[in-house]
Order: structure tokens, then C-alpha cells, then sequence
């Protein structure tokens, strides 16, 4: 892990408090009837997906996102002729007594902006399409044309500045990772600072005719990226000695269903847990009224975060959290160093008695070839504390026992132990493993007397849990420990939630846990089902599989261990020239078993090339029953007819190398 600097010390707290829980203070900015800022509630919004021109059907959509909870409301302006029905639609809604502020989306079109904000309570503007163009061209600027540059998209947004001044209009400045113009691109390469600084020209110029009723955004469809972005914003604020704006949290073209939820909570939840956001989108590729749900479920975990236990102060974060750098560790076994974080099952509370029911983990046994086989998400360890196993397990399964069943065991040289940290210093070390130990505790069990014991260890992987309610920073404050202390020992992270708890499961440990990962903290990680009483055994199998797979996903959200096909899928909007559900849906059919091959499904050129920089393919609608096929940011085919697109999509993944044959046996799994 990169050590910090003395002077980066002074200037990387990006937050009130990284160990106690308080909200960011910021100015309030007025949207319609609803203020929004750290006097008011996180608010909660969406954006509509039908054609902006379809004044009835976006009235009706509207309402299911009211009924549903969003308190905010964005449509998409394209052009002029939608901006102007923006009248229409928010008049149709006043008539019915809907008083939602309705927020217009502007890509490409300062005309359609400027008219818009004398329609509707705010606007959004991405800087990288307001006055910019993006043609992928690295241009060499000297100082002198690069601030002509500025001049000249100085004088296209001064008239929205004015505008949005005379009629009380809000405005969000929102800065997308993957629509970086090429003189951001060019001066300040892809990065976390390259989207702050796009943001800052705008933010400047505001400033300067003292308008402030503006928000901000830093998003990204890669959550390290997105939650470095942030940080960064709010620290130049303060450097630069500009007003503390309120923050619109969201992660771009997160995707759907579970994937869409841990990848939203990882960088969502991750910034909420420091005290940052003002209004929260989450960006489903479903229907917009399932997003305020999830968004609210995300905000609501803070309504009564404090008081909480006391969690030791830090004068300054140990790490550069504006860049990524995993904690350096020594190798434990497969555990730490240059290894993929390891996945534990918890079988504790869950009796193994036949090959069957480790399938729930990714590991299924074949009766013709007589044979174990694996799956992309097969468990690395299981935890059977007090029951050990019954037969002998696949060669990429190894069990964890409790220290007095394993010390037991017939086969305990392929066994490792768990033991409590309290125990760990009575235990006579020749009775331990060679290997590999599993030490658990909090962070006062595995206080500085037992890491000094520790610190040259060879054969030791931490296991840390928390019964705190601000339970994230709690454990990472003992990572930075670890980083102050340089001690090099792995660490796996346990958490324990309810099975029974819907979204919450997903969206809690994705935040729990994602929230290490992202900082380069977190070797493993165990989490654990929490039982109802009187389950039976069926039900405990599938919660298993559940937890498994939220485990992998977590991991594959935050960018440390690719087990599966990622789809950057953008949520739908009026700009979206297919039904991106169902297209998503088909693609994901055909690809899904493609390991850590990442596709991008677009509706549309605005969310094309640029929004999906991380896909290695894309599939962007580029008009009526037309389809255009990226291989990175470079179109390969034009125009192709719908009907074949997810075809010739397959055709390019194979002239790459890239294409395998789905395995049927992990089909059947």
C-alpha cells in the first residue's frame, strides 16, 4: 500500500469523521417546494423512461414514481420539441394535484437547456457534452488555447447561469467518468481528478455570477472510480474555498436485479457510510418505479445510525483514498498478497450429509465421470465449525473447524482451525497448524498485544467482526491499524445478516464489505446467514446459495475478483431506442458464462461509447431497429438490424478469442 506523505496527511480527510457517523454540511439548494441539503433528509429520485413526447405517458409514469417514493422527478431533454413538452407534462401533473419538482436531462443541446430551465424546477448538464464534443482525439493544448477553450464554453453556459438565476431553477453539475470530453481527457487523462476538474470549470463560472443553487455528481459504472471521484470533489471544494454544494450520489449503468443492487450499494453505500450524499439515484435497468424502493432502503439505514459505539479518532486517513492501491499483505496459504479475495461458505448451522449439498456453493459432483466439477462461483473455503464434513471434499474446497474439532480430527494436516482470539495466546503453538490459522475477533479482542504476538506470522489469517452499528467503519479504522502498525497479515472480513430481510441483505453487506474493498482493504470475506427459528434444511441449502453469490458478487463489483460476465447496462430513459430490458435479458442468456468479460448495453448514443469506457463490447441502439457494435470505444458495425445484433455480438467475441462454448454441466447447476 502507498505510504503517505506528510503533506497528503494534511489534506486527505475527505469527510467530517471517518469514525463517527455525521452528515457532510452543505449549503441548501432549492428545487420547486423541496429543499435539498444536510438540514434536510437524503432525498430520493428517478428518471422516466418513456418517450418525452409521450406527454400522457409520461404523466402516468410519473405517478408510479411518486407512488413509489421518489421525491424527484428527471426526464430527458434531447432537443428543443422536448424540452418545450416538458410544459405539457409538468402541467398535466399540476392539474392532478402531483407537485413532484421535475428535473430536465440536457446532453449536447445548451438551447433545449436554456429553455427547459424556464419549464422545470432544475436541469441537469453533463460538462463533458455541454459545450464539448467527443471524438476520442488526444489533443497537445498550451495554456493559451487551452484557456481559449474555457473561454469558449464560458460564453455557452453563461446564458443557462442567467436563466436558471432569474427563474430560481436548480442546477445539477453532473459529471459522467465515461463522457469526459477530449480536452478533459487530454489534459487530465481518465481519472477520478480529470472528472472533478470538468465539473470545477462549470462550478467556477456559477460562482462568479453568484448563482449557487447547483448540486453535483461524479459518476461512474466503475465503483472505484465513482467513490474516489467523490471523495476528491468534496476535498477541492474545501481546498479551493468554494461552497460546500449538496452531492447527487449514483453509480452509472449499474445494471439489473441482484448485480444492479450490490454494484449501486458498493458506491452509493460506501459514500453514505462517511456522511456524503444529499440525494440518492439508483440506476436499474428496470422500471424506474423499482428504483426508488431500493434507493430509500439504502438511505434509511442512516435515519438512526447514531449514537454508536465509540470508535477510536483518526487525525488523517492512512491511505490515499483518492487512488487505489490494495494493502500489501504477506502470502497465507492462498490467502493475501497477490491472491483474488478468498469466498468462505458458513456451514456452521447448515448439516452436510450428502455430496448434494455443497451444489448451493458451486461445487456439484458428477455421478458418470465420477468427478467434483466447479462452477465460476464455487466457494473457496467452507466453515463447518462443530460438524466437520462427513466425506472427502473437492480439491478447490478446503474446510475450517473450530480449534477443538479440528484438533480432533482424523484428517486434521487438510483441515484448518478457527480460534478465538482470547484463545489463541493460551494455545501451546505446537498443536497449531503449519499452514494456515484463523484468528477471530473484534477490534479489541485482536488488540495491539495480540497483533505485536503476531506480526511475523507466516501460517495466520485474521477473521474480524463487529457488533457496532457503524459496523463499516469500525473495522476499516482496524485496517488502518494494520497500515499504521505495517502489519502484514491477511484479513477476512465476517458479517452476519438476517436472511429474511429482502433487498436489505444485498444492499447492507454490499455497502459492509464493498466499502473495504474499494480502499484496497479485505483478503476474504465470510458472510453469515443468521437463521429464523424452525427453518428446515431445503431453505438453509438455498440461503446458502443466496450468500454465496452476494459474496462473489460484492467481489466482482468492486473491481477485485472478476467470476462472472459484468453487464454495464444503462436504466432506461426517453433517449432509449430499444426495450432495454428484454435486450439485456437476451444478451445476458447468451453470454453469461463468459468469466470477466465485460458488455455494455446501451440505448442510446448519449450512454454509447463514452458511459460504457470499461465494456471491452458494446451494443448501442443508434436508431429505429438499429444496432451499432463497439469492440472497447470503437464502432466495428453499423446499422445492424436487431434481429442479428446479439449474433454478430457473438461473431466479434469469437474473432477476438475471446468466445467458449457454455459447459453444460454448469448449466444444469
Amino acid at each position: 500500500m502507498a505510504v503517505v506523505t506528510a503533506s497528503e496527511k494534511t489534506t486527505n480527510l475527505y469527510c467530517p469523521s471517518l469514525t463517527a457517523y455525521k452528515r457532510r454540511e452543505t449549503i441548501t439548494i432549492n428545487i420547486g417546494d423541496l429543499p435539498m441539503g444536510s438540514d434536510y433528509p437524503i432525498r430520493v429520485q428517478s428518471m422516466t423512461t418513456v418517450d418525452t413526447m409521450d406527454t400522457q405517458g409520461s404523466i402516468d409514469e410519473v405517478i408510479r414514481m411518486v407512488d413509489s417514493g421518489c421525491e424527484y422527478v428527471r426526464i430527458t431533454a434531447p432537443s428543443v420539441k422536448e424540452a418545450q413538452n416538458l410544459e405539457n407534462i409538468r402541467n398535466g401533473l399540476r392539474k392532478l394535484g402531483i407537485n413532484v419538482p421535475l428535473i430536465a436531462d440536457i446532453h449536447f443541446t445548451p438551447n433545449a437547456a436554456e429553455l427547459a430551465a424556464r419549464i422545470v424546477e432544475k436541469v441537469r448538464i453533463n460538462p463533458g457534452n455541454y459545450a464539448d464534443r467527443k471524438r476520442f482525439e488526444v489533443i497537445d493544448y498550451t495554456d493559451a488555447s487551452y484557456a481559449a477553450e474555457l473561454e469558449r464554453i464560458r460564453e455557452k453556459f453563461i446564458p443557462l447561469v442567467r436563466i436558471c438565476k432569474e427563474y430560481g431553477t436548480a442546477m445539477r453539475i453532473g459529471t459522467n467518468h465515461g463522457s469526459l470530453s477530449d480536452r478533459i481527457l487530454s489534459r487530465y487523462g481518465d481519472t477520478p481528478l480529470g472528472m472533478v476538474e470538468s465539473a470545477l470549470e462549470f462550478l467556477r463560472i456559477c460562482e462568479e455570477f453568484n448563482y449557487f443553487n447547483i448540486a453535483l455528481s461524479m459518476k461512474s459504472s466503475n465503483t472505484q472510480v465513482m467513490v474516489e471521484a467523490y471523495r476528491l470533489l468534496v476535498q477541492r471544494l474545501d481546498e479551493e474555498g468554494l461552497k460546500p454544494y449538496p452531492l447527487h450520489l449514483g453509480v452509472t449503468e449499474a445494471g439489473e436485479a441482484e448485480d444492479g443492487r450490490i454494484k449501486s450499494a458498493v458506491g452509493i453505500g460506501t459514500l453514505l457510510e462517511d456522511g456524503l450524499g444529499d440525494t440518492v439515484r439508483v440506476s436499474l435497468t428496470e422500471a424506474p418505479e423499482k428504483e426508488a424502493p431500493v434507493a430509500r432502503a439504502l438511505i434509511q439505514r442512516y435515519a438512526n445510525r447514531t449514537p454508536h459505539d465509540f470508535i477510536e479518532p483518526v487525525e488523517s486517513c492512512p491511505i490515499n483514498p483518492f487512488q487505489y492501491t490494495r494493502r500489501d499483505t504477506r502470502e497465507v496459504y492462498n490467502f493475501g498478497h497477490l491472491n483474488v479475495p478468498r469466498v468462505i461458505a458458513d456451514y456452521s448451522n447448515i448439516e452436510v450429509t450428502q455430496l448434494e449439498n455443497l451444489k448451493s456453493i458451486g461445487h456439484f459432483f458428477l455421478p458418470v465421470p465420477d468427478k467434483w466439477a466447479m462452477n465460476d462461483q464455487g466457494a473457496d473455503f467452507i466453515y463447518s465449525g462443530k460438524n466437520p464434513i462427513p466425506f472427502m471434499l473437492p480439491n478447490g474446497l478446503r474446510e475450517i473447524l473450530d480449534f477443538e474439532q479440528w484438533q480432533q480430527h482424523e484428517n486434521a494436516a487438510n483441515k484448518f482451525p478457527l480460534f478465538d482470539a482470547e484463545h489463541w495466546l493460551e494455545t501451546d503453538k505446537t498443536l497449531v497448524s503449519t499452514q494456515l490459522n484463523f484468528i477471530k475477533g473484534t477490534i479489541h479482542s485482536l488488540n495491539d498485544a495480540l497483533l505485536e504476538n503476531i506480526r511475523e506470522a507466516t501460517n495466520i489469517v485474521l477473521l474480524i467482526h463487529t457488533g457496532n452499528a457503524h459496523a463499516m467503519p469500525e473495522l476499516r479504522r482496524f485496517f488502518y491499524k494494520l497500515v499504521e502498525k505495517g502489519i502484514k497479515i491477511p484479513v477476512v472480513v465476517q458479517r452476519e445478516y438476517a436472511t429474511d430481510s429482502g433487498d436489505e441483505l444485498t444492499l447492507y453487506s454490499a455497502t459492509d464489505v464493498g466499502g473495504f474493498l474499494v480502499d484496497g482493504f479485505g483478503d476474504g470475506v465470510l458472510l453469515q446467514p443468521s437463521f429464523p427459528m424452525h427453518i428446515n434444511h431445503t431453505d438453509k441449502l438455498k440461503v446458502a446459495a443466496s450468500f454465496n453469490s452476494i459474496a462473489f458478487g460484492i467481489l466482482q463489483a468492486a473491481r477485485t475478483r472478476m467470476s462472472k460476465t459484468e453487464y454495464i447496462s444503462c436504466p432506461s430513459c426517453g433517449r432509449t431506442l430499444f426495450d432495454l430490458q428484454e435486450t439485456t435479458a437476451m444478451i445476458r442468456k447468451h453470454t453469461e458464462h463468459l468469466k470477466g468479460v465485460k458488455i455494455g448495453i446501451m440505448g442510446c448514443i448519449v450512454n454509447g461509447p463514452g458511459e460504457m469506457a470499461d465494456a471491452d463490447y458494446g451494443y448501442v441502439g443508434m436508431g429505429k431497429d438499429k444496432i451499432a457494435l463497439y469492440r472497447g470505444q470503437e464502432v466495428i458495425k453499423r446499422s445492424v438490424t436487431a434481429a442479428k445484433a446479439v449474433e454478430e455480438l457473438i461473431g466479434l467475441i469469437r474473432e477476438d478469442g475471446r468466445w467458449i462454448e457454455p459447459d453444460e454441466r454448469e448449466i444444469l447447476v
